[in-house]
């Protein structure tokens, strides 16, 4: 009898160029069930991408979510049960981003960053790891997505920064609180990533600060995070990986 496909849920996964489509590619290529949550995705995105990865060879299924609504990270993964079964995987790629200094960062922005970039990173690992210890499982995954925010300053960005960089506190927290379950607890920063954000001008100006030659791409940070969601790597845990290609913030 073949033994049963893993099941990764990962959020944040709204266009093709993102690093949340990426990641559901290459753990489909390793022959792991697919779950994703979008929010505002483009049009016939989430079908299409669905039927992509089901000629991988594995089950693929989604559901629209706004992460900024509070407590949607139990009916997430009960969904996520009902349909395809409780994953043993689970990918905190979804972010909240809106330029803001010193002058523009106001409460509403702050909460608008927080809720996304937090609340439901927090949240939703906290329901993971209490349904996985439930369910009696034994070997798990949460990977965190941050953005280097302890490797310099991000000026313009006050409100991303904050939320973002207390990721890392928490990924290091949480993973010596449920090491006892089996489950790993990281965090990558992938650097400056081009997505769908970037344009030519933007990549002019980046490219030249990458010790490697080049800007990242969205498959870089996914052979990251496939690798750490592996059983190649079962013993690493409290992490942050800085997978950057050399890029330089001065």
């Amino acid at each position: 009898m073949a033994k049963p496909k893993s099941i990764a849920l990962i959020t944040g996964v709204s266009n093709d160029t993102g690093i949340g489509a990426a990641v559901c590619r290459k753990l489909a290529q390793q022959e792991i069930n697919i779950f994703f949550t979008h929010w505002q995705a483009e049009p016939n995105f989430p079908e299409r991408f669905r039927s992509e990865t089901t000629k991988l060879g594995v089950r693929c299924e989604f559901m629209e979510v706004d992460l900024a609504q509070r407590d949607v990270e139990a009916a997430i993964l009960a969904h996520v049960t009902s349909v395809i079964g409780f994953p043993t995987i689970l990918i905190n790629n979804a972010a909240h981003s809106i330029d803001s200094n010193y002058m523009d960062l106001t409460g509403k922005v702050l909460d608008d960053h927080y809720m996304v970039n937090m609340r439901a990173t927090f949240l939703l690992s906290i329901e993971f790891a209490k349904g996985f210890q439930q369910m009696g499982l034994n070997d798990g995954r949460i990977v965190n997505l941050t953005s280097g925010q302890e490797q310099g300053p991000m000026p313009g960005n006050l409100a991303y920064a904050a939320t973002k960089g207390a990721i890392s506190a928490f990924t290091s927290s949480l993973s010596a609180e449920i090491a006892e379950l089996g489950i790993t607890v990281n965090a990558v920063n992938p650097g400056p990533t081009d997505t769908s954000w970037m344009d030519d001008e933007i990549r002019d100006y980046l490219r030249p600060k990458f010790g490697l030659g080049r800007i990242g791409t969205p498959e870089d940070a996914a052979k990251v995070i496939a690798f750490l969601a592996s059983t190649e790597g079962a013993w690493i845990t409290g992490q942050v990986i800085h997978s950057e290609g050399g890029f330089l913030r001065s």
